[in-house]
């Protein structure tokens, strides 16, 4: 068994290393377009990648499934730790004199669409480079949502079983094989990008922003082509269409799927979807009244920098317009706490998730009522269904492991000489994937390029834990895994 699941992830990693070398072709070609000697090297790095994944496959191919589940925990680790080595190679090759802690950094918060960067002058940037990190984020994108649709939920990591009940009504109703469920996802979110582009070539932008940003946008990543991010433009038409996206973005896709193929269907009840939308108003109208009364910023600007970035940070996008850091400590202290709320499950937004916190809530809830009255039985009931004590205990765990992770991490990068606030807030955005974090170091008008490698390789384990869901990651660590 061991042999035929150790044959079996050899065999993927060197199919999705051949997927990603003929990816390398198109910046590769874009390069070409411009005229940019950039090229060679996705070419260079197409061939050794595609070449290394096609031996990799050939020595290992099966078409024997292992039997279980235990196999999916290292496949699920091996795939990212695998891929973010390679696709960091044409970073590496590039004219950019950057540091390999550095690229591995930047290709990580790529994949993970975390959207933080060491990168400065992005403006100059050669366009294949911009077209690759924007890649990244895309195709990471569609890797989390098959992630979280398909693998977490059989792990039954932190309640995300729940949502085999969204994949299988769709199923069941419409689709007659889980294959054409993924199908149905890929087409949304390839439709979504499509549209994106559209729009915001129509806003404003010009075609090859509006190809990078839709990539990068529906995938909740956050890289630009510029420095100054969508503050660039000064747009508020683009800066619009930025947020309906970020939204769709942070919303199921599974959802989405529905809408489109079941207008009808009572999936416009999401309870998922309803608490992320009431969570962001109510998030944009607190920083909205704050910058009136306190900032005495006019309303409609006031609206505007308070709209779009709490969306863009609960979202885990991580676009800016604005230097929020600057906004005071009330401030600085929401948008702290925006970092764990996140957005929702089968979405490629990060955070804790929405579910986790609705479930959490009337969870505590139920149990105050029970100390208040102890013979009454109350089931925790969500989207109209009882959650089972197993569904509960999984996200009890989650939010154990993940402030266990939060401040294990926070002192470990304070040991590499960073200061508070700048240590938990780097901390926090690598582990709900957001992206900027908070202070004049690495606050929406800074990168990551100051701090030391040591902080920069903790935040790029961080980033990886928090797109694993942390159970993941933490499970292969045990020696019961290995027995």
């Amino acid at each position: 068994m061991l042999r035929a699941s150790i044959q079996f992830i050899l065999y993927v990693n060197g199919l999705l290393l051949c997927l990603l070398g003929m990816l390398m072709i198109l910046p590769a070609l874009v390069d070409f377009a411009y005229d940019h000697p950039d090229a060679f090297v996705f070419v260079v790095s197409a061939l050794a990648t595609f070449t290394i994944g096609a031996l990799l496959a050939i020595a290992s191919k099966t078409s024997k499934v292992p039997p279980g589940r235990t196999y999916l925990y290292f496949l699920t680790v091996s795939l990212w730790l695998i891929v973010s080595i390679f696709a960091s190679i044409p970073l590496a090759l590039s004219p950019l004199e950057i540091g390999l802690v550095d690229v591995y950094f930047e290709t990580v918060s790529g994949l993970t669409t975390t959207g933080s960067t060491v990168l400065t002058g992005l403006d100059h940037l050669p366009p294949g480079l911009l077209l690759w990190r924007s890649l990244l984020q895309w195709v990471g994108g569609i890797g989390i949502v098959a992630m979280a649709m398909v693998v977490l939920p059989a792990l039954r990591i932190g309640g995300m079983q729940l949502f085999r009940t969204e994949s299988s009504d769709i199923s069941g109703k419409i689709f007659p094989r889980a294959r054409q469920i993924a199908a149905a996802m890929a087409i949304v979110y390839g439709g979504l990008t499509v549209t994106c582009i559209i729009a915001l070539a129509l806003s404003g932008m010009s075609t090859f922003d509006a190809v990078n940003h839709a990539f990068t946008m529906i995938s909740t990543g956050g890289f630009s082509t510029h420095d100054a991010s969508i503050g660039y433009y000064d747009s508020v038409a683009i800066e619009t269409v930025t947020i309906v996206f970020m939204v769709l973005g942070s919303v199921p896709l599974v959802f989405l799927a529905r809408i489109v193929i079941e207008p009808r269907a009572a999936s416009f009840k999401n309870e998922q979807v309803r608490g992320l939308l009431l969570t962001l108003a109510a998030a944009i109208l607190l920083l909205m009244a704050w910058n009136i009364l306190f900032r005495d910023v006019s309303v409609a600007e006031a609206l505007r920098q308070s709209a779009f970035n709490v969306i863009s940070i609960m979202t885990s996008t991580g676009y800016a317009t604005a230097d929020y850091s600057a906004w005071g400590s009330f401030a600085v202290g929401t948008f702290f706490f925006l970092f764990f709320i996140g957005g929702c499950a089968g979405s490629t937004a990060g955070g804790v998730k929405i579910f986790r916190w609705q479930i959490m809530l009337r969870t505590v809830l139920n149990q105050l009522r029970a100390t208040l009255s102890p013979s009454r039985v109350v089931n925790v009931q969500y989207g109209g269904r009882s959650v089972d004590p197993d569904m509960q205990h999984s996200v009890v765990t989650f939010f154990f492991l993940y402030l266990l992770t939060f401040g294990t991490l926070s002192l470990a990068v304070m040991a590499t000489g960073l200061d508070f606030l700048t240590a938990v807030s780097a901390v926090a955005q690598a582990v709900g994937n957001v992206g900027p974090g908070l202070g004049p170091v690495i606050g929406p008008a800074s990168t990551y390029a100051a701090i030391p490698d040591s902080a920069k390789l903790l935040l790029a384990l961080a980033m990886l834990l928090g797109r694993l869901e942390l159970v993941t990651l933490y499970v292969i660590l045990m020696r019961d895994f290995w027995h």
